[in-house]
C-alpha cells in the first residue's frame, strides 16, 4: 500500500486543500498521514478526518525584527529532528504540503530521507515558507495562472487549488432554517476568513440598519466575535457541516479573499464582493488574489483602505445587481476545483 504524509497549517487555507484530497486518496488506497503543530488549527480539522496525525513543534519567521525569532529558531530545529524521527518510522512513499511555517521542517527532512516531495501555493506570489521549502520539492503545483513566473523552470504545474467537494451538495432550504430567516429576501453571506475579520465586522454591523431593508445576512464573525442580534441578521462564530447549506443559500458572498475561499466560490458559481487584508496586516497576497479574479470577471473587489458603511451598502447593492454577469464568468472558466490535477501530479511521482 502506498503511504502519503500531508502537512501543512497555521490557517484553514493551508488545511482545507488537504482535506479536499482525502476522498480520492482513499480511493486509490493511499495510507495517509498528517504532520502538523501541537496546537495550530490543523490538530482540530484533521482529527475530524480519522487518520493519523504527528504533532512537531512548530515556529514562525517573521518579516520584522522580533525577539520570537530567535526564540522560534529553535522551535523550527526541533520541529525538523521530530519530523526526521517520524518519517523515519512512517517511510512515506510521497510528501504533499501545503504550505505554513509547520511544513518547512517537515519538507527539509523529507529531503534528507530521499523522500519526494510536491508542494502546492494558494497565493498568486509564494509565501516565505513555500519559498524556503521549494528547492526541496520535484513539483510545484499553483493556482492562479499568474503564479508561473514565479516558479523554477521545470517544476511547476498549474493544477487549480482542491475544493472540498462535500461543499457542492448543499441545501438552500436547510441553511434558511439554520439562519432562521422567515421571508425570501435576497440572502448575503458574510465571511471573515477562518479567525473572522474585526474590520469587517464592525463595518457590516454599522450597515446593518440599511441592509436588513433589502437584504437577509448570514455572518461568519469569527470565535469569540458575536454581537447583538437583530431580524434578518444571523451569526456565527465558525461553521463546518453547516457551510455547505449556507453556501447554497447565499445570493451574494462578501469575503477576504484568501485563495482557498476564492477558488470555493468559483467552483460554486457564487457572485462574490471582495475585501482583501490591506497590505499594513498582510503582504499583499489577498490584494494581487483579488484582482486576479476581478480581471477574470468572477469578482467585484472594495478595497479595505476604502471601505466604510456607505461603501459596503453601496458596493453590496452594484454587485448584487451585478450578479448574474459573475455568475456566467464562473461557468465559462476552465479552472476550478483542482483535486484531479493535484492527484495526478501525486500518481505521477508515486507510480
Amino acid at each position: 500500500m502506498k503511504k502519503i504524509l500531508l502537512t501543512g497549517g497555521g490557517t484553514a487555507g493551508h488545511v482545507t486543500p488537504n482535506i479536499a484530497l482525502l476522498p480520492r486518496l482513499r480511493e486509490l488506497g493511499f495510507q495517509i498521514h498528517y504532520m502538523g503543530s501541537k496546537n495550530g488549527i490543523e490538530l482540530e480539522l484533521i482529527k475530524r478526518e480519522g487518520i493519523p496525525y504527528h504533532p512537531i513543534s512548530a515556529g514562525k519567521l517573521r518579516r520584522y525584527f522580533d525577539w520570537k525569532n530567535i526564540t522560534d529558531l529553535f522551535r523550527i530545529a526541533a520541529g525538523f529532528f521530530q519530523s526526521l524521527i517520524i518519517m523515519a518510522k512512517l517511510r512515506p512513499h510521497i510528501v504533499f504540503s501545503k504550505g505554513g511555517f509547520v511544513s518547512c521542517p517537515v519538507v527539509w527532512a523529507a529531503w534528507c530521507l530521499r523522500r519526494p516531495v510536491i508542494i502546492h501555493e494558494s497565493d498568486i506570489t509564494p509565501g516565505l515558507a513555500n519559498r524556503l521549502s521549494s528547492p526541496f520539492a520535484e513539483k510545484i503545483c499553483y493556482s492562479f495562472p499568474e503564479t508561473g513566473r514565479f516558479i523554477p523552470s521545470g517544476k511547476g504545474v498549474h493544477t487549480g487549488l482542491p475544493v472540498r467537494k462535500t461543499l457542492l451538495g448543499g441545501d438552500a432550504n436547510e441553511g434558511r432554517r439554520l439562519c432562521g430567516f422567515q421571508d425570501d429576501k435576497p440572502v448575503l453571506m458574510v465571511i471573515g476568513g477562518s479567525q473572522g475579520s474585526l474590520v469587517v465586522n464592525a463595518i457590516l454591523r454599522s450597515s446593518l440598519a440599511d441592509l436588513v431593508k433589502t437584504y437577509n445576512i448570514c455572518h461568519l464573525c469569527g470565535k469569540g466575535n458575536l454581537g447583538d442580534t437583530l431580524p434578518g441578521y444571523a451569526q456565527f462564530e465558525y461553521v463546518n457541516d453547516e457551510l455547505p447549506h449556507l453556501f447554497s443559500l447565499a445570493d451574494l458572498v462578501i469575503s477576504r479573499s484568501g485563495a482557498t475561499t476564492l477558488f470555493e466560490l468559483l467552483s460554486l458559481h457564487k457572485p462574490n464582493l471582495l475585501i482583501p487584508l490591506a497590505t499594513n496586516a498582510s503582504r499583499g497576497d489577498q490584494i494581487l488574489n483579488a484582482e486576479s479574479f476581478a480581471k477574470q470577471g468572477f469578482s467585484r473587489v472594495l478595497p479595505q483602505n476604502d471601505l466604510t458603511p456607505s461603501t459596503l451598502v453601496s458596493s453590496i447593492d452594484k454587485a448584487f445587481t451585478e450578479r448574474e454577469e459573475m455568475r456566467a464568468a464562473m461557468e465559462k472558466s476552465s479552472v476550478g476545483d483542482g483535486v484531479e490535477a493535484v492527484i495526478e501530479v501525486i500518481r505521477g511521482i508515486v507510480n
